[in-house]
C-alpha cells in the first residue's frame, strides 16, 4: 500500500492538474480581496464600516480556493479515464480498493496543501491589501482567525469531494462542469429561493465553516456533520460504481 500511495503522490505533482487550478484560484481570490479592500476604503471613510469588518471581508475572499481544490480532486481521477491509464493504475496497485484508498489519501493531503496555501495568502492579503488598498492597518480579531481556519478546513474537505465526483462522473469535462454548476449556479440559486433547505447543501454548509455570516446558515458543528454526510454518501456511491463497472 505504501508504494501505491507513493505512486499516486508522484502522479499528483505531474502535469498541470495541481498548479492550474491553484493558479486560477489565487487569481480570482486576489481580485476579490482587492475589490473588498478598495470598496472598504470608501466605506470606512464614510463611516459605514470599520477596519475590522473590512479585514474579515478581505480574508474571507480566499474561500474561493475551495472550488479549485475540488476541481483538482475531480481532475486527478477523471484525467486517468481520459488518457486511458486507469486500467494500468488498477493493475499496478493490485486491486481497485487499494487504488481508491491511495487516491483518497493523496487527494486529501493535496487538499490540505491547498488549504495551507489559501490560508497563508489570506493572511498575507489581509496585511498587504488592507494597507495598500483600504489605507488602514488590518484588525485581527478572533473572528478573523476563525475565518482563516475555516478556509483551511473547507479546502481540505473539498479535494476529496471533487475526487468522489470524478469517480462517479468519470468524464473530465462533465466532472468539472458538475462541480462548477453546483458551486457557482445551483447552490447559490437554491439558497436564494429556498434558504431553509439549501443550508443543508454541501457548499452552503461550507459557508458556515468559513463563517459567511448569513443568519439562515447552520451552526458550525451541524454544518460539519452535514459535510461529513455528503462526503460519506459520495464516497459510498463512488466506491460502488468504481468496483462494479468496467474501468475502461
Amino acid at each position: 500500500m505504501r508504494n501505491v500511495i507513493a505512486g499516486e503522490w508522484s502522479k499528483a505533482w505531474s502535469g498541470k492538474a495541481w498548479w492550474m487550478p491553484a493558479s486560477f484560484g489565487i487569481l480570482m481570490s486576489l481580485m476579490a480581496s482587492l475589490g473588498y479592500a478598495t470598496q472598504g476604503h470608501e466605506s470606512i471613510t464614510q463611516g459605514q464600516t470599520d477596519a475590522g469588518a473590512v479585514t474579515d471581508d478581505v480574508v474571507q475572499a480566499w474561500m474561493m480556493m475551495l472550488l479549485f481544490a475540488s476541481l483538482y480532486g475531480a481532475v486527478s481521477v477523471a484525467r486517468e479515464y481520459a488518457t486511458g491509464t486507469i486500467a494500468r493504475s488498477v493493475l499496478l496497485s493490485g486491486s481497485r480498493m487499494r487504488l481508491f484508498s491511495a487516491k483518497l489519501i493523496v487527494t486529501t493531503a493535496m487538499g490540505a496543501l491547498y488549504g495551507v496555501l489559501a490560508a497563508g495568502l489570506a493572511v498575507a492579503s489581509g496585511w498587504g491589501l488592507m494597507v495598500s488598498g483600504a489605507g488602514h492597518d488590518p484588525v485581527w480579531t478572533r473572528e478573523t482567525w476563525l475565518i482563516v481556519l475555516g478556509i483551511f478546513v473547507c479546502n481540505t474537505l473539498s479535494a476529496p469531494w471533487g475526487l468522489f465526483i470524478g469517480w462517479i462522473v468519470r468524464n473530465q469535462i462533465a466532472a468539472v462542469g458538475t462541480l462548477m454548476g453546483f458551486t457557482l449556479l445551483l447552490d447559490p440559486a437554491l439558497q436564494t429561493l429556498f434558504p431553509q433547505g439549501a443550508k443543508y447543501l454541501m457548499t452552503i454548509a461550507m459557508s458556515s465553516v468559513y463563517r459567511d455570516g448569513k443568519p439562515e446558515l447552520l451552526s458550525e458543528p451541524l454544518a460539519l456533520l452535514v459535510i461529513a454526510g455528503w462526503l460519506a454518501a459520495a464516497a459510498l456511491l463512488a466506491r460502488k460504481l468504481f468496483t462494479s463497472r468496467d474501468v475502461v
